[in-house]
């Protein structure tokens, strides 16, 4: 007889004997960061896990900048740290311009990347796997030892364009401004990318974020003409991706979810934050 891992409760993610104490959402000192209160001092080591944010989506003068790539995910042993680092989503912006990479998650020896934003020449975003994003759609190195996944590629950090992983890439915009266009989706994933977004005069409809293993990325809108066409946001560790609204990228979900890609003059969505697990 099979049994799913998914909803049977002798399955789970906790480390084995630990109990999760502290869910963290702001950095700073520890008890002063948002979600902390200072770990006892008999505590010498803890078992952290730390998401990065999420990659912005890209906004275009004409036509659809390509979505942000999730947080990386990295977890391990460490000594009880008295500060810690919870690493912001890239912020969308309406400007003609590449998404802003998401900022990484620090505790104590456990790092986990912000994830690439999406590039205004419609490529996705990658999703981040060590302290730094990746460029362009090749994801980096992740903290297993895992090799960079290039653009659609499965890898433990997927590589832009679509691609899957632990954290997956955000989806591929469409540039071209005429006849009938369809936004990538965000890659599927724990934590996942955004999706990709058109500008066109034709009917254009907007990718889907990508849904994660606990929370489902935000829908495209579909429409014809140029106010149509925004991505939705990626499904994050901790909360849904939002929907896309107009030619306007939806945001991605907290916990790392990567941002939706603008259309034509659109903002795009912001990579949602980062957060730390704290098990002892």
């Amino acid at each position: 007889m099979s049994v799913s891992i998914y909803n049977n409760p002798s399955f789970t993610d906790s480390p084995y004997g630990l109990k999760l104490q502290q869910t963290i959402t702001g950095s700073g000192a520890m008890g002063t960061a948002a979600g902390s209160s200072v770990i006892p001092s008999s505590i010498k080591r803890v078992y952290a896990v730390c998401i990065g944010g999420g990659g912005a989506g890209a906004s275009r003068a004409t036509g659809g900048g390509g979505a942000g790539g999730a947080g990386g995910y990295s977890a391990g042993w460490t000594f009880a740290a008295t500060t810690c680092t919870v690493g912001t989503g890239g912020t969308g912006t309406a400007t003609a311009a590449n998404g802003a990479n998401g900022n990484a998650t620090v505790y104590g020896m456990v790092f986990a990347g912000g994830g690439s934003g999406g590039l205004t020449g419609g490529s996705g975003g990658a999703a981040a796997g060590a302290t730094t994003p990746a460029t362009g759609t090749t994801s980096t190195t992740s903290y297993t030892g895992a090799p960079t996944a290039t653009s659609g590629a499965i890898g433990y950090a997927g590589g832009g364009n679509t691609g899957a992983g632990v954290s997956s890439g955000g989806g591929t915009g469409v540039v071209s401004t005429t006849s009938n266009q369809t936004g990538g989706a965000g890659g599927r994933g724990l934590i996942a990318g955004g999706g990709g977004a058109v500008g066109t005069s034709g009917v254009g409809t907007g990718g889907a974020g990508g849904t994660g293993d606990f929370f489902a990325g935000g829908t495209g809108t579909s429409g014809t003409g140029t106010t149509f066409g925004g991505g939705g946001g990626g499904g994050g560790y901790i909360a849904a991706g939002s929907n896309a609204s107009a030619n306007n990228g939806g945001n991605g979900g907290n916990g790392g979810g990567g941002g939706g890609g603008a259309g034509t003059a659109g903002t795009a969505g912001s990579g949602g934050n980062g957060v730390i697990y704290l098990y002892y």
